[in-house]
């Protein structure tokens, strides 16, 4: 290690705190406090643990750092700043403005140098995991004797905040059950939250509570205590057998006139109080943003480490491809982002005598065959792995002792699937998939949203779609949730009607490079539509496509349909044409891909001038008038289901074939 003088350092430190001073006045707004606390801890982990490249922030086997209080964005940027990646001064000077580098959360993909979006507390620490368990697997993988290409550690810092949130408390305990030794969690206990001392409605012993979890828990008792730090790091790079935690006790707005209040914690200091700050640190006389030489020592010397680090990783890499070129070639494609040559060959197809079959198990055969073409293909289920059909036959479970493993068991964890899926995909070698119930993708929407937000290529496997699965009850059976997915931008759902449609579905997430995608799948068994055969697996990728079409030119009527609903609009449209009505009918599996298609298109399958229309859906109504217009008919549910068999519940809700004719001859008469 290159010698660096203890002046070097505190200045760093110094630098660090002042910067976020700086950055939070400049915009008026931001988190001052956990920037002045945390400086000491970042400094050293930075300077004196992380592996990093400035030049080359996504060398794969880098160091991962996970801000996970993203309110601390400050001290983030700053860090970034003094180590040398591509975040100049003037995009500190511009800190929370419109279209800079430095937004007033971390976002990944924005910031050269951010592993991940954080922000909503939880989440970072959930993802970090995530993070762990795709290091362990890729080191399984692709290790091998005298060649060691995953060997990264995740370091998270966590706020009071974070380990409050039911996100994090899940991935902790999912965390030691995995024994994640590549994984350590600095707690930065300020004992400060927004409302005042967390003493408010945080009183738990946090230590014994992450012993619980199998986690290895250290503490340092004073955060600008540089030694205990640097004891406390080091004992956390060496664990090989469990995740650790280090409580690190340190004080909001430290050297400011409001150290360890809540008053110190979202708002700028102000003019005076900045002053004082910046003297009580030994800066007095400093004009903003000032950055001494002796405070970039240290990070510099830090990245040359690791420079000559990615530089050794990549000779190896050179090596590995004439000791293994087999591996070698499958790690260059996942490196280079592409899937496999011919992996659409792997589909399954589904013959014109083939039995009725529930979406959700047309996707678990189409899921085996995907698997068995795209090796990085992995997931699993929040404990519902056999009713969602997620397991990969033939393949192990990850585990402690099997890392190996593609088929993982997130117990009742919905959120922190959703949020360690996030984790797994970040990786950019892995491409993670999770199953529940649609119904519970409310418990792991807010993981979801950064997924989208992050543009991340995740697929949500959601199953019992609708009132139809029946007997569970209102529970259990979504309604609202179609539209509530439909509402994240970034976020493409697709509802097959039949098991074609469902392998058109997978075809479209596998595809997809960026942003994630969630399957909308029944519970009950679904007729496998002649219409489908030749139409799915054009259609389906454009959103919305004409299935039925009893006549050339444009129709009376456009029948409008998703998921299990298309087969009974079908049925509703044979009825109408008994009776002298045209009616076409449109599989809209879905409206993201419809919206994104070219207006021509849009408007050959649902032309402007038929002005008569009616969606049929098992859900809410909400956002169908968008493709029906101001005058056009929804058919779904503006209530709560009930329980009872499935097929008690189309009639009595109007959702069967006599009960949409009805609704529509009333809507035909009115019009008349």
């Amino acid at each position: 290690m290159t010698s660096i003088s203890t002046g070097d350092e505190l200045a760093a430190i110094r630098t660090l705190r002042c910067l976020a001073l700086d950055m939070v006045e400049a915009a008026q707004s931001g988190h001052p406090g956990a920037p002045l606390g945390l400086a000491p801890l970042a400094c050293r982990l930075w300077t004196r643990q992380l592996r990093f490249d400035p030049a080359d922030p996504a060398w794969p086997d880098r160091d991962r750092f996970v801000l996970s209080c993203g309110h601390a964005s400050a001290l983030l940027y700053a860090l970034l700043h003094l180590a040398g990646f591509e975040l100049p001064e003037k995009e500190l000077r511009r800190f929370r403005q419109l279209d800079s580098k430095t937004p007033g959360h971390p976002e990944r993909g924005h910031t050269p140098g951010v592993e991940t979006t954080t922000g909503p507390l939880g989440q970072g620490f959930a993802n970090a995991v995530g993070m762990a368990i795709a290091r362990r697997h890729l080191a399984a993988r692709f290790d091998r004797p005298g060649f060691e290409l995953f060997r990264h550690r995740v370091w998270v810092i966590a706020s009071d905040g974070d380990l409050m949130e039911g996100v994090a408390a899940e991935a902790a305990s999912l965390a030691g059950h995995l024994a994640l030794a590549e994984l350590t969690v600095l707690w930065d206990d300020n004992r400060i939250s927004i409302d005042g001392p967390t003493s408010l409605a945080f009183t738990e012993d946090v230590a014994a509570r992450f012993a619980a979890y199998g986690w290895r828990v250290l503490r340092v008792e004073d955060g600008n205590d540089l030694a205990a730090i640097d004891a406390a790091l080091a004992a956390a790079a060496a664990e090989n057998e469990r995740p650790t935690f280090v409580a690190v006790r340190t004080h909001i707005g430290y050297g400011s006139p409001k150290q360890d209040t809540a008053a110190v914690h979202g708002a700028p200091l102000g003019p005076a109080a900045t002053a004082a700050t910046k003297r009580a640190l030994g800066a007095p006389d400093e004009p903003p943003f000032t950055v001494a030489e002796a405070a970039r020592r240290p990070f510099v010397a830090a990245g040359r480490r690791g420079a000559a680090a990615a530089a050794s990783w990549r000779s190896s890499l050179e090596a590995y491809r004439a000791a293994h070129p087999q591996l070698a070639a499958e790690l260059d494609r996942r490196l280079a982002g592409e899937l496999p040559t011919g992996w659409e060959d792997a589909l399954p197809s589904f013959a014109a005598d083939a039995p009725a079959l529930a979406t959700r198990a047309a996707s678990g055969k189409t899921l085996q065959a995907l698997a068995r073409a795209l090796p990085e293909l992995l997931g699993g289920s929040a404990d519902l792995a056999e009713s969602n059909n997620t397991p990969i036959e033939g393949e192990a479970a990850f585990a402690a002792d099997r890392p190996e493993g593609r088929n993982f068991h997130f117990g009742v964890r919905e959120h922190a699937m959703g949020a360690i899926l996030n984790g797994l995909a970040l990786s950019g070698l892995l491409r993670p998939y999770g199953g529940t119930f649609l119904i519970f993708s409310d418990y792991l929407r807010p993981a979801i949203r950064l997924a989208a937000l992050m543009g991340l290529p995740i697929v949500y496997l959601f199953t019992h779609d609708s009132i139809f699965l029946g007997e569970d009850g209102p529970t259990h059976q979504p309604v609202e949730q179609l539209a509530a997915l439909r509402a994240i931008p970034g976020l493409t759902l697709l509802r097959p009607a039949d098991a074609r449609e469902t392998v058109a579905a997978w075809r479209v997430a596998i595809a997809k490079r960026s942003g994630p995608t969630a399957l909308a799948l029944t519970r009950q068994k679904l007729p496998l539509l002649a219409e489908t055969a030749a139409r799915a697996a054009d259609g389906v990728p454009r959103g919305a496509y004409v299935l039925a079409d009893p006549r050339p030119g444009d129709p009376d009527l456009l029948l409008l349909a998703s998921g299990s609903e298309v087969a009974p609009a079908l049925a509703v449209a044979r009825r109408l044409g008994e009776r002298g009505l045209a009616a076409r009918v449109v599989s809209f599996p879905s409206w993201e891909l419809f919206a994104a298609q070219e207006r021509a298109y849009r408007d050959a399958v649902l032309p402007p001038t038929v002005r008569r229309r009616v969606a049929i859906e098992a859900g809410s109504p909400l956002g169908w008038h968008r493709w029906v217009g101001d005058q056009g008919e929804v058919i779904g549910l503006e209530r709560f289901g009930a329980s009872a068999p499935a097929e008690a519940l189309a009639p009595a809700f109007g959702l069967d074939v006599d009960g949409i004719l009805a609704r529509i001859e009333r809507r035909l008469a009115a019009d008349a």
